[in-house]
């Protein structure tokens, strides 16, 4: 249910290959966060969790959806001022999400508005509903970009997700988008509940040539505060990643390369750095130049959240602070507003992270990670507790090496 600054291009830092959103996530800015929260003259990514309204019960829903749509929600009218808003302000990407927004009755016709107002739309869903011909109006409503969950292969997905036969009907909806032509990903989360699954869903990329596919690491919010003490190791993390390089550099050894990132957590931008810097030392100073052009974790920056009954949140994990409501300001009013605390500080975070991340070795790339998981901890400003870099790693020094690589290397990308 994610998509926007918290991605990590793995296909793009190890191979050079680029892909659709990298322009939006490697675009270099300055170290300090912009006041207003316009980047190069654009406004946010911004997820519009449409309905809390679902078909499924997944263990991890940060939306903590339901079966019905909450009362008042935004209703087409307004749906289409905000769209009007977020075109004004120049915001590049909606990003449809829920509950699951295919149960919402207008979104075709709200998908077809947003593009005509010059923003590219993504839909975030589950892909049970998505049948052959909801695959083609999706496709005709001009949609970027389509990602589906799958959270295991087959029974265990559907116990994660809280109905039996949605493996099925996802893995059907991703062939129905496909059939269409339309452009399509695999999105699975990773956890205590799906981690014995993650080789056998990397080569599902492969068999079902899946040309897109974002790993998320677990964010402790919604129902997924509840699976705090679930979540993989630090070893377990960096396993993982091991797993996901592997697949990644098959495919593109292979002439098949898919387009391979992670989500949710910095710390894999610079596992990915050390990784290839043992290996590749030039191709490990280029990772580390797009790495600090990307800047880390943007969360009420470069990402935002509008909610269903139109409340604004620095990201869609957040849920704890609302920023103010579209029905009564509008979303780049609210944005541009700096007198709420926490909104100001995410703008220039560094001098207020606390714990690790304060003496942190890789702050100017990871930026202190994500706010949301600290908050579920105790503090919003602490360290994040998923990062999985050692005490060692982190207060590593720097090599001179390594600045100049910075300035020389910009060109790369």
């Amino acid at each position: 249910m994610k998509e926007g600054n918290p991605l990590i291009n793995v296909t793009k830092l190890l191979t050079g290959l680029q892909g659709e959103g990298d322009a939006l996530r490697y675009t270099p800015h300055t170290g300090t966060q912009p006041a207003q929260g316009v980047s190069e003259g654009r406004g946010p990514v911004v997820v519009w969790n449409s309905t809390r309204a679902c078909n499924l019960n997944c263990l991890h829903c940060y939306a903590d959806a339901c079966s019905s749509p909450a009362s008042a929600e935004l209703s087409t009218r307004e749906a289409m001022a905000m769209i009007d808003d977020l075109s004004r302000f120049k915001v590049p990407v909606l990003l449809f999400s829920g509950g699951e927004p295919l149960m919402r009755r207008d979104l075709l016709p709200l998908l077809r508005y947003a593009k005509l107002r010059g923003i590219r739309t993504v839909i975030s869903t589950n892909g049970t509903l998505i049948t052959s011909r909801m695959a083609e109006r999706i496709k005709q409503a001009g949609v970027g970009y389509v990602g589906i969950s799958i959270d295991g292969m087959g029974s265990n997905n559907d116990r994660f997700r809280g109905q039996s036969g949605a493996y099925e009907r996802a893995i059907q909806g991703i062939r129905n988008c496909l059939a269409q032509g339309q452009k399509v990903g695999l999105r699975f989360t990773i956890s205590r509940h799906t981690l014995a699954d993650l080789e056998q869903v990397l080569n599902l990329i492969e068999e079902e040539q899946i040309p897109r596919a974002c790993f998320y690491h677990l964010v402790y919010s919604g129902r997924g505060q509840h699976l705090q003490n679930e979540d993989i190791t630090r070893q377990e993390a960096r396993e993982a990643m091991d797993m996901i390089v592997q697949k990644t550099l098959e495919l593109y050894q292979k002439g098949r390369p898919a387009e391979i990132l992670t989500v949710d957590n910095h710390a894999d931008g610079v596992y990915l750095y050390q990784w290839m810097k043992e290996r590749d030392p030039l191709q490990a100073k280029r990772i580390f130049s797009l790495l600090q052009a990307n800047g880390g974790n943007r969360s009420g920056v470069a990402i935002g959240c509008i909610d269903w009954h139109g409340e604004v949140y620095p990201d869609q994990f957040t849920r704890d602070i609302r920023l103010g409501s579209i029905r009564e300001r509008s979303f780049s009013e609210i944005w541009s507003d700096l007198s709420h605390p926490i909104l100001s500080g995410l703008r220039d975070r560094k001098p207020l992270l606390a714990g690790r991340c304060r003496e942190c070795h890789w702050l100017a790339l990871c930026n202190g990670n994500f706010r949301a998981r600290a908050l579920a901890t105790g503090s919003f400003w602490a360290s994040d507790p998923s990062c999985y870099l050692t005490d060692e790693e982190i207060k590593a020094p720097r090599p001179s090496t390594e600045v100049q690589a910075d300035a020389d290397l910009l060109e790369y990308h």
